[in-house]
């Protein structure tokens, strides 16, 4: 069985999804949890309690892959710094231990779960319910987001890619870059155009 962390990152909420995929598409629940961290904290005292529960769940059972939510450059800028910041601390906890890392878009996420790539957060909540047969929807959103993340990547290894050859395919301007993929490079290469452009 191949063991999935999936992360939904974010400095207030972080939703963790964990399952197990054999062959095929079939995938089992495992855990999922959201990790908090107080608003009126410091950012560095954020960081740290939130990257010391992801470090738990890490160094347990060793995860064979974690698949991570893409930051998006035109999200609101406070939020997209703290997502950017978790992700961050996933990545060199990941790479400090040898756990490969995949990168989604939300869209990707939906349209593998729901098969419809501007699903909302209910359809996706009902489909990660039904496909891991919960016995309620996982809550808040956060949590389904994590799991539904788990499950795309899990769906992607059952159709024979590995993480490498994940990381590969995402890479920008890949052949094996999707239209969802594309749309989101070209986006944030356009905010990028934006912050960079001339100033006054």
């Amino acid at each position: 069985m191949t063991r999935i962390v999936g992360i939904d990152p974010g400095l207030t909420r972080c939703g963790i999804g964990i399952v197990s995929t054999g062959s095929g598409r079939r995938v089992v629940f495992e855990h999922v949890e959201v990790m908090r961290s107080p608003a009126d904290a410091s950012t560095p005292e954020r960081l740290l309690q939130i990257g010391s529960g992801i470090q738990r769940l890490l160094d347990g059972e060793k995860p064979d892959a974690i698949a991570l939510e893409r930051v998006f450059a035109q999200q609101n800028l406070p939020s997209v710094m703290g997502v950017a910041q978790i992700s961050g601390v996933v990545m060199f906890l990941a790479e400090q231990r040898g756990i490969p890392v995949a990168l989604y878009t939300p869209n990707e996420v939906k349209a593998q779960v729901t098969g419809y790539g501007s699903a909302d957060k209910a359809q996706v909540t009902a489909m990660v319910t039904r496909l891991l047969g919960l016995g309620s929807p996982p809550k808040p959103a956060d949590a389904a987001d994590a799991l539904a993340l788990a499950i795309a990547h899990a769906w992607h290894l059952g159709r024979g890619g590995t993480a490498d050859r994940l990381s590969r395919a995402l890479a920008p301007g890949s052949a094996s870059e999707t239209p969802a993929q594309r749309a989101w490079r070209e986006a944030e290469a356009k905010a990028g155009r934006r912050r960079s452009g001339p100033r006054a």
